[in-house]
C-alpha cells in the first residue's frame, strides 16, 4: 500500500526548497552563490531573508530522510543489485551526464552572478564548455550525495543481514525519537569552521556528505516503521508548536548571520528546531495529509524533475533582473517566484518528452 504522506512530504518539500532559492538568491547575509541584497545588512534588512533561517534548519534533512524511509520500503521489493542499478540510473546519470546535457546553461549564468565571466574569455570552446558543465552542478549536489549514500546503505545492510537492529529501532518511543534529534547535532560537528582557502574544505562543507548520512540511515532504520510514524501523527499539533518557538527564538538570535555558516549549524538552537520541523512536519503529514489526488498524483511524478529543472530560471531571470533593469525589489521577488513555480514544470513537462535528453537529465 503505497504511503500517500511520504509522497506529499516530499514534493511539498521541493517546494519549499524553489520558494528558498528565490528568496536566498537575492539575500544579503553573505550566503555563498546569490547575486547578491538590495543594499548592506544592516541598513537593508531584508526581512524576507527570514524564510532562509526558516527552512535550512530542516528541508534537506527532511528530503535525506525521506529517501532513507522509501530505500527502505524499495528495498523490501527488489534485490539490492536491482535497486542500486535503478537508483544508479535515477541518480548518477542526471547528475554527470546531465551536467553536459543541459545544466551547463546553469553554469554559464553561475559565472555570471559570481562576476566571473571574464573566465570565458581566450578560452577554446570546448574548454568554455567544460567549465559550464561543472559549474552547473547547483542543487545537483543533493543527487550526487544521496547516490554516494545508497552506497554506504548497502554496506550497513550487510552489517544487519537478518534486521536486529531494523526491528529494535522500531520499538523507540517517542521520547528516544525527539532525542535522536541529539545526532544531526553532533552530525554538523563535521563541518569544518574555518575552511582553508583553495582546499577541498568548502567542497566539503557544501556537500556534507557525513552530516546528511545521519538523517538518512534514521529513515532507513527508524522512520520507516509505520508505529513510529503514527505515534507522531498523534501529536503533530505539539510538534508543530515547539517548532514555532524554536523558530521564533532561531531567528531573534542569529538574524542577520550567514545560515549555512558551521557556526550557525553548529548551534544547538538550530539543531534543536530543525529536528523539532522535521518531527511535526512528518506528524502532520500522516495526521492531515495521508491521501492523494489529481494535483498531488501529478506532483509526486514530477517533483524530481521540476527540481532537477528549475534553478535555470532562477540563475537565468534572477541574474537579468537584477543586472539590466530598475525594477523594484518586491516586483523581482514576485516575477521570480512566478516563474519558477510555473516555468520549471513547463520545461519539466517538455523535457520529458525528448527521447535520450529525458535519460540524461532525469534518469528517466
Amino acid at each position: 500500500m503505497r504511503k500517500h504522506w511520504i509522497d506529499n512530504l516530499r514534493w511539498f518539500t521541493v517546494l519549499l526548497v524553489l520558494f528558498y532559492h528565490v528568496i536566498y538568491f537575492f539575500n544579503n547575509k553573505g550566503v555563498f552563490g546569490g547575486i547578491g541584497g538590495f543594499g548592506p545588512y544592516p541598513s537593508h534588512p531584508q526581512y524576507q531573508d527570514i524564510v532562509m533561517y526558516l527552512l535550512y534548519p530542516f528541508f534537506m534533512p527532511l528530503l535525506f530522510l525521506l529517501a532513507g524511509i522509501s530505500a527502505r520500503y524499495a528495498l523490501e521489493k527488489k534485490t539490492a543489485k536491482e535497486w542500486f542499478k535503478a537508483r544508479t540510473r535515477k541518480l548518477l546519470v542526471p547528475g554527470t551526464i546531465g551536467l553536459f546535457v543541459f545544466h551547463w546553461m546553469v553554469g554559464y549564468f553561475n559565472t555570471l552572478v559570481a562576476g566571473r565571466g571574464d573566465i570565458f574569455q581566450g578560452l577554446p570552446g570546448p574548454v568554455n564548455y567544460i567549465i559550464m558543465a561543472i559549474s552547473g552542478i547547483g542543487p545537483l549536489w543533493f543527487i550526487q550525495v544521496l547516490w554516494l549514500l545508497c552506497i554506504v546503505l548497502l554496506l550497513v545492510r550487510a552489517l544487519d543481514k537478518n534486521d536486529k537492529f531494523w526491528n529494535w529501532c522500531g520499538k523507540l518511543g517517542l521520547v528516544p525519537v525527539l532525542l535522536l534529534g541529539i545526532l544531526l547535532y553532533l552530525g554538523s560537528f563535521t563541518l569544518i569552521r574555518n575552511p582553508r582557502p583553495e582546499s577541498a574544505d568548502g567542497l566539503l562543507n557544501l556537500y556534507k556528505p557525513l552530516f546528511y548520512l545521519i538523517p538518512f540511515l534514521l529513515g532507513y532504520f527508524v522512520f520507516s516503521h509505520d508505529e513510529i510514524i503514527e505515534k507522531l501523527g498523534k501529536v503533530w499539533y505539539i510538534l508543530g508548536g515547539m517548532a514555532f518557538g524554536f523558530g521564533v527564538a532561531l531567528i531573534t538570535i542569529y538574524f542577520g548571520r550567514d545560515n549555512t555558516s558551521p557556526e550557525f549549524l553548529q548551534s544547538p538552537l538550530n539543531s534543536v528546531y530543525g529536528w523539532m520541523a522535521i518531527l511535526g512536519l512528518i506528524g502532520t503529514f500522516k495526521a492531515l495529509f495521508d491521501r492523494t489526488s489529481k494535483f498531488a498524483t501529478y506532483m509526486t511524478r514530477s517533483s524530481f524533475g521540476i527540481y532537477i529543472v528549475h534553478y535555470l530560471v532562477i540563475a537565468s531571470l534572477g541574474y537579468m533582473m537584477k543586472t539590466y533593469t530598475q525594477l523594484p525589489p518586491w516586483s523581482m521577488y514576485v516575477i521570480l517566484t512566478v516563474a519558477v513555480f510555473t516555468l520549471s514544470p513547463l520545461l519539466y513537462e517538455i523535457l520529458h518528452r525528448i527521447p535520450v535528453v529525458k535519460w540524461c537529465v532525469f534518469g528517466e
